[in-house]
């Protein structure tokens, strides 16, 4: 037998032949019995017998030696160094080679500190063999069927009816009961009585912890970064949307439709969502009432974040995500924009979760419950429609590993339960990809196919090219849509992002030595995640988009945390059980504040800046006219002369609380306005002197000024009022 320790060279061989079987464990150092142990001797008598005796050491006081994590310690420096030469920086050209060398030793530094046992995660734990019950009651689920068939054929005409709700509804009810488990020891209804007796013998026992303290303390922060200057940041809306205020429209006005058509077409939770807080907070058709609902979307996923966090490592991974998630500029910005993208990561999070938590504990209902997330989810927005795919490979992947010996048939019945739950839920969006499978896919196939344009190049090469810039955007470009981003800069953070690529170098390191799915899966699931922007082969200029992948924020932060935790095992097995939690813990606070400083600046300082200076500012132009309205009695005599690349004159109306109406008029059509007896408003851009002509000659007693915008973006008024009439004082120029 063969007992030598393996070498370092051992080591590495088995790194970069994984092939050959997991890596060798490194031995730990012998542990120094503890102070006033017991010590075993074994002394050979006058007949050479081996007598056992317990000798007592005497207690003594025994300072241990801290070994700080040197190794450690410096790869995390070399990662946020490669990292912070890769920021851009204001009136200097950017170059990558530098931060890149960083980043290769911090690879070096990380192996080593593995090696050492120093850098190191927790392990993984095995999936719970127990007794699963694979029998389903037949009678509800046979009910089911004929229920969603008729739901499927009355969800016709693309609209929501109480009938076709009613029995989609059923439906999904009786699938529920036919496959949920059930505690064999609980009474029927037991659930009511339970109720009962919490309502009729209310008492509360409140235990606050340090930890509740710190969960306390970390909502308290992102709950601030998500709702900080709601109203100001961003400014000003874009033409997407005003495309989701008509469709609000259209639901408050009593066509709730299944799929929206307008604009290529859109899902419809997030027009029921803000047409709610339209009509229980009273916000208006607003773009306050967009923001409201996708800042809710947003901060909904964070406990998710902890939640998953916790299942793939501990809570303290769990807390560490959720922060970091919840500071990120990243997901702070596409959930302060008003439009669909938040609704992404809201259900990647919980699927993920409850897959994953199903897989370990072997439970049917956490399938039951990923069913519904999933399916729910396919009702949110058009990038989530990857996500069946990576749970078929999250299957796949833990069907090929031994984690899955002994519960490989029934983890294919538990990806049926999820299929066929989220198959019920997605029925109406079913029915009209049936009868609409052009606009369905509209928005899908003009980005991955040559429908719109033909592809500007070899369809295998721009894959490539769009997978290598999305996965480096962490560290370099996010890519150029001012709407949801600081362009052209790295999507995360300094010191997230360095935690990012370390995080999937060690999971890879992690995946190699313990062949665990999981960590193999986390690594896949950020690029898997963030096809619906790499697969903008036809348009490859609009990849990276933040939003199309967003939801890669899910693993992504996950990573960050595992990576930090790993860290901070390194600093409190190094430190000893006195120094080395307390040096974890300002760490941890060093780190977020420093992370949350520059992401306050990306979002308050950065972005609002650059959105500012892109969008065009209807916000003043609505005020113009409502301010006319107030003191004429009427908006309806009230235009905005229409120009090429200027502004979309229908958020001008919604800035103005008319919210279906297009205040656009051309310079031909101004005869029309001829017949108008009450006083009359045109908002024309200062550089259509055409138009300012056309009015000169139609109306040579209108009075001109230029209306001094607040963000440098002046335009003309032109104010008509009948022959000896005073121009009211608010609309008067400025002095």
């Amino acid at each position: 037998m063969n007992n030598e320790e393996p070498s370092v060279l051992d080591y590495l061989k088995s790194l970069l032949t994984p092939w050959k079987g997991p890596a060798p464990r490194i031995p730990s150092a012998p542990q120094s019995p503890e102070p006033g142990a017991q010590k075993e001797t074994q002394p050979e008598s006058e007949q050479g017998e081996t007598i056992t005796t317990h000798e007592i050491t005497p207690t003594v006081a025994v300072t241990r030696v801290i070994h700080f994590p040197w190794v450690s310690f410096s790869t995390f420096l070399l990662a946020l160094l490669g990292q912070f030469l890769l920021e851009p920086r204001p009136n200097q050209t950017r170059t990558w080679e530098t931060g890149v060398l960083f980043y290769l030793l911090a690879a070096g530094g990380l192996i080593w500190a593995n090696i050492r046992n120093e850098w190191v995660t927790f392990t993984l734990p095995d999936a719970e063999k127990r007794h699963v019950p694979d029998t389903v009651r037949l009678v509800p689920f046979l009910v089911s069927i004929p229920l969603v068939l008729i739901a499927y054929w009355s969800f016709k005409g693309n609209l929501f009816t109480p009938f076709n709700l009613f029995f989609w509804i059923l439906a999904l009810f009786f699938l529920l009961r036919a496959l949920w488990l059930g505690d064999p020891q609980a009474k029927p209804w037991g659930w009511l009585t339970k109720l009962s007796d919490s309502i009729t013998h209310l008492k509360w026992n409140l235990r606050i912890t340090r930890w509740t303290l710190v969960i306390l303390a970390a909502a308290g922060l992102v709950i601030f970064f998500r709702v900080y200057q709601i109203n100001q940041v961003p400014p000003e809306m874009v033409s997407d949307q005003a495309e989701k205020l008509l469709d609000v429209w259209d639901v408050l006005h009593g066509q709730p439709h299944i799929f929206f058509p307008r604009n290529t077409g859109r899902e419809a939770i997030q027009m029921y969502l803000t047409a709610a807080i339209v009509k229980y907070i009273g916000t208006g058709l607003s773009f306050l009432s967009l923001k409201i609902g996708t800042i809710l979307a947003g901060l909904l996923t964070l406990p998710f974040i902890y939640l998953l966090g916790k299942e793939v490592g501990n809570r303290r991974v769990g807390l560490l995500a959720m922060v970091f998630m919840g500071i990120a500029y990243w997901p702070n910005v596409i959930s302060r924009v008003g439009l669909r993208f938040p609704l992404f990561p809201l259900f990647v999070a919980p699927t993920l979760y409850f897959l994953f938590r199903g897989l370990r504990t072997s439970n049917r209902n956490d399938f039951i419950l990923a069913g519904l997330a999933l399916g729910i989810g396919l009702h949110g927005y058009t990038p989530i429609r990857i996500l069946p795919i990576i749970v078929v490979i999250a299957f796949g992947l833990y069907l090929v590993h031994r984690q899955s010996s002994g519960l490989r048939k029934l983890s294919i019945g538990w990806l049926a339960v999820v299929a066929l739950v989220s198959g019920y839920v997605f029925i109406p969006l079913a029915r009209y990809s049936q009868e609409n499978p052009e606009l369905f896919n509209y928005r899908t196939f003009t980005r991955l196919g040559s429908e719109e344009r033909p592809l500007p190049g070899p369809a295998g090469q721009i894959f490539i090219s769009n997978l290598w810039r999305a996965m480096t955007m962490f560290a370099w470009d996010d890519g150029e849509i001012w709407v949801h981003s600081v362009t052209h800069r790295p999507a995360l953070d300094t010191i997230s992002a360095a935690l990012f690529y370390i995080g999937m170098f060690l999971l890879f390191i992690r995946y190699l030595r313990r062949r665990n799915w999981l960590d193999l899966f986390l690594v896949l699931s950020v690029p898997l995640l963030m096809m619906p922007s790499i697969l903008s082969l036809a348009f490859p200029a609009e990849n990276p988009a933040l939003n199309r992948a967003g939801g890669a924020v899910v693993t992504v932060f996950i990573i960050v945390a595992i990576a930090l935790d790993g860290f901070l095992n390194a600093l409190e097995n190094g430190m000893g059980s006195t120094w080395g939690p307390r040096a974890a813990w300002t760490s941890v606070i060093i780190l977020v504040l420093l992370s949350a400083g520059q992401n306050y600046d990306l979002v308050f300082n950065q972005y609002f800046k650059a959105y500012q200076a892109s969008s065009w500012n209807t916000s003043e132009m609505g005020q113009v006219i409502r301010d006319f309205a107030g003191l004429t009695g009427t908006s309806d005599s009230a235009w905005v002369v229409a120009y090429p690349y200027w502004v979309d004159t229908r958020l001008v109306g919604m800035n103005a609380d008319v919210t279906t109406r297009d205040f656009a008029i051309w310079p031909d059509q101004f005869q029309s306005t001829l017949g108008e007896t009450r006083p009359k408003l045109f908002l024309v851009n200062l550089e259509d002197q055409t138009a300012v002509q056309t009015l000169r000659e139609l109306y040579p007693q209108g009075y001109i000024y230029r209306y001094p915008s607040r963000v440098g973006k002046d335009f003309l008024v032109y104010l008509v009022v009948a022959p000896g009439e005073a121009v009211p004082a608010l609309l008067q120029p400025a002095p």
